[in-house]
């Protein structure tokens, strides 16, 4: 073990973060069913819908940092640009695998999904290296803060839920975290002296995350029937526009200029032992494909298991 393995509350989750190749069978899912939170159903689609579009955006950021590593000059960044590529290339891998299985409830994921594959292969040809790599940077903002925020509500949205899905979000999310100031940094090395087109860009991907995330939420929710009843379609709407606030709300220090994902308040927030325990538990040789009670226990090392 290194000293600055992300393994020890002491060190840093960005410091020497690994790939792991990992493969969920989401056919296992628990009778199922795409609502797989039972802490939290809106939880559930609320995060569904923002992974739709998302592999895409993954696959633009692999091709955009192979095309920009060699620009880099500094050696440790480069590897953390090795390590970022490793692991979007895994996550976009299985929220592809993901998304053919919730197609199979929500026939409209198809195409809205074809729609993200479009517009990112056609920006990724047409973009220029700077837009690109502010355009990755603005959106790591938002998968890095969205990290943070799933952790540290844990109890509330995921703690009672399938265990391949808690598993897949747990694993994507601390790795966003892990991740999370690669992209930042690629942008600072080449265009740190254009401070205000890193933030429009911060403000260009939310507006895109929020538009392809609400789309995928209607048709969600329309199949779901919540609109049979206008009053809990509106309240149902809401908890999507609550959570997207949310993103906002956590994303304002990212426009302070002295701002860096390292520092973001709630990297080290009260859930940060959930990082730390399941970096360590998946170094040791734990399976991490599927957590349920007894196995998030297990992993937390604490004698009453986490219902």
């Amino acid at each position: 073990m290194t000293q600055h393995d992300g393994l020890d509350a002491n060190n840093h989750p960005m410091d020497h973060f690994p790939v792991r190749k990992l493969e969920f069978c989401f056919e296992n899912i628990e009778q199922k069913d795409p609502l797989w939170s039972r802490s939290s159903p809106d939880f559930s689609m609320f995060i569904n819908a923002l992974g739709v579009h998302v592999p895409h955006f993954e696959r633009y950021l692999v091709k955009t940092l192979i095309e920009t590593k060699s620009k880099i000059a500094d050696e440790k960044l480069k590897q953390d640009m090795s390590a970022i590529i490793g692991q979007e290339a895994q996550h976009a891998k299985n929220f592809l695998n993901y998304n053919t299985w919730l197609a199979k409830r929500y026939p409209k994921i198809a195409d809205l999904e074809n729609t993200a594959h479009e517009y990112f292969t056609s920006h990724s040809k047409t973009d220029s290296i700077k837009r690109k790599i502010g355009y990755t940077a603005g959106y790591e903002t938002f998968t890095f803060l969205a990290g943070l925020i799933i952790l540290e509500n844990y109890d509330h949205w995921m703690k009672d839920s399938d265990p391949v899905m808690k598993a897949l979000w747990i694993w994507h999310q601390v790795e966003e975290i892990e991740h999370g100031a690669v992209a930042f940094d690629v942008y600072k090395a080449l265009y740190g002296d254009n401070e205000w087109y890193r933030k429009w860009m911060v403000l260009a991907a939310l507006i895109h995350i929020a538009g392809e995330t609400t789309k995928c939420y209607i048709a969600m929710t329309v199949v779901e029937g919540y609109w049979r009843n206008p009053l809990r379609g509106i309240r149902k709407m809401g908890f999507c526009g609550y959570m997207l606030l949310r993103l906002l709300i956590n994303a304002l220090p990212v426009f302070k200029s002295n701002y860096h994902p390292r520092k973001h308040k709630l990297v080290a927030g009260k859930k940060g032992l959930i990082q730390i325990a399941w970096r360590r538990y998946e170094r040791d040789g734990g399976n991490v494909l599927s957590i349920n009670h007894n196995k998030m226990a297990e992993i937390l090392k604490i004698s009453v298991p986490r219902i």
